[in-house]
């Protein structure tokens, strides 16, 4: 069910001609990325603002239908502001720190996402996929215009795929009929139903939950507050055994009844039936609109592997998960964030490919952690005998007066950002009394800096960050530098700067990753020891 307003496609990269459906030859691109959503449009535009020339192949001319994803996690608007699309988005979507948890009619507890200050991002915004999408897309032209490689074909499908051993060729399909290209890399992130994955001859390996939840984006106005707020059993009639709620931009509430496996989904998406579900829930007073809805089961999958040689998978293409907890979209934006400069470095000679087995060391790792809290999420939100249902009630009674009790409570537990330990390209934690957050494998935590904030100072390459500590302002080693970004106690006038990369040392040197993970820490600069670790982390040792 769709509102023409609201479902339209913005046909942000309309079908045009291309010089290369008239060569006699396939065109060579040294990247080709299938599939125009949020972790294809990403991938494409870190590349791009590295100088690397690519080419997005989408069947479709602009952003889908229904709000899909809504909630994106701060380290996804971390990563997008490095891409230079965080600020845009954290002004289009409705920003949000608080979830509450109800078991019937009452209230269980409350959690804060992030309780500590210091940070420019908050832990979530709301914002729909379309809007998300488009200001991608926005940014990738603005990208464009000032010269990055970067070029997006609509309404082109791609219908057949050989891959070779140094190449791999594409048929295309388009409104003027076919022609084909050739890749040096092919980045699948072509959705959960991936074309790509299948012409492979690929598959997911994991669990399908048995049970339904019906989706459903209206438009009202309500007294509801800006949080997330999740009921187990909820006490409105016709609801589900479980409910969600969520305030959107532009009057949208996005509402999830969880409604079990053995259903008529034709039956429970007619308009007078989910109508009923929502009366039930907002009371049959409250005027509301329905702008999208559909039906969808938990899914706890990943391929065995996201290197197939000249192609790599991202984002559902390589791995699924339940929507609670939001860790779809945003972990295919890690994936996006972690292949970019690796893929970068390779197609421009500076880092062997063998980097590219580190990508799928470590997005394996993240989609493997990503599933782990997702399966437990839907254990407990669904239990599957009368014991753990039981058992899942004791728990929210004693989670409602007993503190002990409410990190077992799981409706969902929201994205985080994937901490790489023991990852393939971690260099020596040398920081006696360094704090953990900031290990190697680590993202960086946000922290202000004189009048902005450090992440928005760590750049686009590899950093050499210094705090009271002396160092050369570049470090290179077999062609990768690292640049130097030297602090103080006098640019840390709120402490959180000490707190979260000094702990109980004096001073540090910290190697950063292009996305901003932590590859290495010491408590004072040893040239040796960095250009080692430096090398290290571009897979050259």
């Amino acid at each position: 069910m769709l509102d023409d307003r609201y479902s339209l496609a913005f046909r942000l990269y309309p079908y045009a001609r291309s010089t290369e459906q008239d060569g006699d030859a396939p065109a060579r691109h040294p990247v080709v990325v299938l599939g125009g959503g949020p972790v294809g449009i990403a991938t494409a535009l870190d590349l791009g603002l590295q100088g690397v020339p690519v080419v997005v192949l989408d069947d479709h001319e602009g952003v889908g239908q229904g709000s899909r994803a809504i909630c994106f996690a701060k380290r996804t608007l971390e990563i997008c502001d490095r891409l230079g699309a965080g600020e845009e988005m954290l002004e289009a979507g409705v920003v949000w720190n608080l979830g509450k948890v109800f078991h019937a009619e009452r209230k269980v507890f409350e959690f804060n996402l992030l309780p500590e200050a210091g940070h420019r991002f908050p832990a979530f915004i709301n914002l729909q996929q379309p809007h998300f999408e488009r200001l991608l897309v926005e940014r990738v032209r603005a990208a464009q215009a000032a010269g990055a490689p970067i070029e997006i074909r609509g309404r082109n499908r791609v219908d057949a795929v050989d891959v070779h051993e140094d190449h791999v060729l594409l048929d295309v399909m388009t409104p003027e009929g076919p022609y084909r290209i050739a890749a040096d890399w092919v980045i699948g992130a072509d959705g959960a139903g991936s074309p790509l994955r299948k012409r492979m001859g690929l598959d997911f390996e994991g669990r399908v939950f048995k049970d339904s939840f019906l989706i459903a984006d209206i438009r009202m106005n309500a007294e509801f507050p800006t949080e997330r707020w999740f009921w187990f059993e909820p006490p409105f009639k016709s609801s589900g055994a479980s409910c969600l709620l969520h305030k959107q931009p532009e009057g949208i509430w996005r509402v999830d009844f969880q409604i079990g496996w053995d259903v008529d989904r034709e039956e429970e998406l007619k308009e007078e039936n989910i109508r009923a579900r929502l009366d039930a829930m907002l009371g049959a007073d409250v005027d509301y609109e329905i702008v999208w809805s559909s039906i969808y089961t938990f899914q706890c999958r990943r391929m065995k592997r996201f290197r197939h040689g000249r192609v790599l998978f991202a984002g559902d293409a390589a791995h699924q998960v339940s929507p609670f907890g939001a860790r779809g979209a945003n972990s295919g934006i890690q994936d996006a964030d972690n292949l970019g400069w690796k893929l970068g470095l390779v197609v421009q000679g500076k880092a062997p490919e063998r980097l590219l087995d580190t990508y799928c060391a470590e997005r394996c790792h993240g989609a493997d952690e990503n599933i782990l809290n997702s399966t437990r999420s839907t254990d407990f939100i669904t239990p599957k005998s009368a014991v753990s249902h039981l058992f899942r009630n004791a728990v929210l009674d004693l989670a409602r007066d007993h503190a002990f009790a409410r990190p077992f409570v799981n409706s969902g537990r929201l994205s985080v950002p994937c901490v790489y330990d023991d990852g393939p390209l971690n260099g020596p934690d040398a920081l006696p009394g360094g704090p953990a957050r900031t290990r190697p494998g680590a993202p960086c935590p946000d922290a202000p800096v004189g009048e902005g904030y450090l992440l928005g100072r760590l750049g686009g390459g590899f950093t050499l960050l210094t705090l009271d500590a002396d160092a050369p302002d570049q470090v290179e080693a077999d062609g990768i530098v690292a640049s130097r970004l030297a602090l103080s106690a006098a640019d840390d006038p709120s402490g959180a700067l000490a707190e979260r990369y000094l702990g109980a040392a004096g001073a540090a040197v910290y190697l950063i990753r292009p996305d901003q993970h932590v590859a290495a820490r010491w408590a004072a600069f040893d040239a040796g020891a960095v250009e080692t670790a430096l090398c290290h982390a571009c897979g050259k040792e």
